[in-house]
C-alpha cells in the first residue's frame, strides 16, 4: 500500500487503466472467502450486502447493521489488501455515524445506493446528492464513495435518468459511479457521459470483465454472484457426498 494509506491506494486503482484492463474487485462474503482471492493476487476486495446475507442466513436487504459491521470487520482483518463495503442505503445511519462505523470496520471504501428501502422506490436525486455530500465531508478522503444508481434497476431503462444522477452525485464529491445492470451496450455512451470511472456488475453468463473493461467499465463487481456460485459448487459436493454414502 502506499504511504498515504489505503483508502490513496483503492482510489489509485481506479485511475490510468486500459480499455479492456479494469479494476475487478471480487465480491467477498466472510474472512475465508477473502483470504483466497487476496492470495489470489487481487489488489482490493469488495464485499456484497446479497453475499453477507446469504451466508448469515437473511434475505437480502435484511441483514441488522451490527451483523453487517461485524462481517465487513471479519474480512478487513483477513488481508492485508483494502476492503471496500456495499452498506446498502446506509442503514439510517448519520454520516458520521456511517463514516465511524466503517473505519472500526476497517473499511476504505464503501457502496451506496439510491433506493429507499423503506418504500422500495428511488430517492429523489437531490436528496440522495446533499446525503452524499455530507458522507464525503464527514469521511474527507479516508474513504472511496461508489455511488450507486438504481435507475435500470427499478424500471427506468433510458440512459438519461442514470447519467442526471451520476452527474448530481459526481458533483456531490463521490469517486466512483455504479449504475447497476445498465444494458452493457449502453457502457460506452455512459462512460462518455459521466465525469468519474464507472463500476459495472459482472454477471454468469455475460459478458466477462474484459469484455466490459472494453465497453467503458473501469471497475467490475460481482454482486452476490459469487457466493451464489460458491453455494452451488458445495451444494453438487454435497449431493456427491449423498450419493456416495448412501445415507
Amino acid at each position: 500500500m502506499t504511504a498515504a494509506g489505503p483508502a490513496a491506494t483503492l482510489r489509485a486503482l481506479h485511475h490510468g487503466r486500459r480499455p479492456g484492463d479494469p479494476l475487478v474487485l471480487p465480491n467477498v462474503w466472510d474472512a475465508a472467502s477473502a483470504r483466497v482471492f487476496a492470495d489470489a493476487g487481487f489488489p482490493a476486495l469488495a464485499t456484497p450486502s446479497m453475499g453477507i446475507a446469504a451466508s448469515l442466513g437473511y434475505a437480502d436487504g435484511q441483514t441488522p447493521a451490527d451483523e453487517m459491521f461485524a462481517a465487513i470487520a471479519r474480512i478487513a482483518r483477513a488481508v492485508d489488501v483494502p476492503v471496500t463495503a456495499d452498506v446498502e442505503a446506509g442503514y439510517g445511519l448519520s454520516a458520521a455515524e456511517l463514516v465511524g462505523r466503517l473505519a472500526e470496520a476497517g473499511a476504505v471504501g464503501c457502496n451506496l445506493e439510491d433506493s429507499d428501502h423503506a418504500t422500495g422506490a428511488l430517492r429523489a436525486p437531490e436528496e440522495q446528492a446533499g446525503w452524499l455530500a455530507e458522507v464525503r465531508a464527514a469521511a474527507g478522503d479516508a474513504l472511496v464513495l461508489n455511488a450507486r444508481i438504481d435507475t435500470f434497476l427499478r424500471g427506468e431503462p433510458g440512459p438519461a435518468a442514470a447519467v442526471a444522477r451520476a452527474r448530481a452525485y459526481a458533483e456531490a464529491g463521490v469517486d466512483c459511479l455504479y449504475p447497476i445492470l445498465a444494458p452493457p451496450e449502453l457502457l460506452p455512451e455512459l462512460a462518455a457521459a459521466v465525469p468519474l470511472p464507472l463500476n459495472a456488475l459482472a454477471k454468469p453468463g455475460g459478458p466477462s470483465p474484459r469484455e466490459l473493461g472494453a465497453l467503458g467499465a473501469t471497475r467490475i463487481t460481482f454482486g452476490g454472484g459469487l457466493q451464489h456460485q460458491a453455494t452451488a459448487t458445495l451444494a453438487q459436493v454435497a449431493r456427491q457426498l449423498r450419493a456416495d454414502t448412501g445415507n
